[in-house]
């Protein structure tokens, strides 16, 4: 296959799932890591794709853009491992948690599954699916059903009936974005309705956000910034976003990204 045919045959993949992994590229194409690395290049370089770490993700803006899960997978995976950590210390034994739909959340079920004795509510079936492979009996899983979205989050009537009759000690939220003007919010309109739900059915919010989603805007607003209890980002949060966030939220959490190399120097900042 000629370089031109093979670069084509990546966009087209990038472009039908909003990202493609080098991994899988090396195995399809059967060509060699470092060739699939420069064809990413040539693709970057023109605009088509962009480059992240271990693969490629669709080019794309605007509020009403909606990533689908593969694309965000692949997108800040240091610093959502890093905030997972951080909110998993918040999950104790025996409580009741909802977990968003998410690839922030659903990289934080792999930290939960072993919390004894812990009730989980999530209207992910991504999320739902790493609890059912934990396989713990002293577990309970709810999944809420409603309308699967492009980011695999359950949304819609169902969904919201699903939650508007629970209660929960805490909701772990994973948001699109967030800024002072529009607050945490969501390019899918359904979603955000599902998410305020969520939050009126927990005692306290918790809000996972890596320092990409400050300044980015999606379609709906979920909540203010100030609905927060908690928030947790990463270190590579700018100083103006540290500023604003501390003094919105309750408590603003850092988390250090273990590449790094300074995993236990996550800073907290308290309003």
């Amino acid at each position: 296959m000629l370089a031109q045919q093979r670069q084509q045959a990546i966009l087209r993949r990038v472009r039908r799932h909003g990202a493609a992994r080098v991994a899988e590229l090396v195995r399809d194409l059967g060509v060699s890591d470092m060739t699939i690395r420069r064809d990413l290049e040539v693709l970057a370089e023109r605009g088509l794709v962009e480059k992240v770490h271990g693969g490629a993700t669709a080019v794309g803006s605007g509020s009403t853009e909606e990533p689908g899960f593969a694309a965000k997978s692949v997108r800040q995976q240091a610093e959502k491992e890093a905030i997972a950590r951080r909110a998993a210390e918040l999950a104790g034994p025996g409580t009741a948690v909802a977990l968003s739909a998410g690839t922030t959340t659903w990289t934080l079920a792999h930290h939960l599954v072993d919390v004894p004795e812990l009730t989980v509510i999530t209207n992910s079936p991504r999320v739902a699916e790493v609890f059912h492979h934990g396989g713990r009996p002293d577990q309970t899983i709810v999944l809420t059903g409603g309308v699967r979205t492009p980011s695999d989050a359950l949304v819609g009537p169902v969904a919201v009936a699903a939650v508007r009759s629970l209660n929960v000690d805490t909701l772990m939220l994973g948001v699109h974005g967030m800024s002072t003007r529009a607050g945490f919010s969501t390019p899918n309109m359904l979603e955000a309705e599902t998410d305020r739900e969520l939050i009126a059915a927990a005692q306290r919010l918790v809000v996972l956000a890596d320092h990409t989603k400050w300044g980015t805007v999606g379609f709906s607003t979920i909540a203010e910034l100030e609905k927060a209890d908690v928030l947790i980002s990463d270190t590579g949060l700018p100083e103006d976003a540290r500023e604003a966030l501390a003094e919105r939220t309750g408590t603003l959490i850092l988390a250090e990204p273990a590449a790094t190399g300074n995993e236990n120097e996550d800073e907290a900042a308290e309003r």
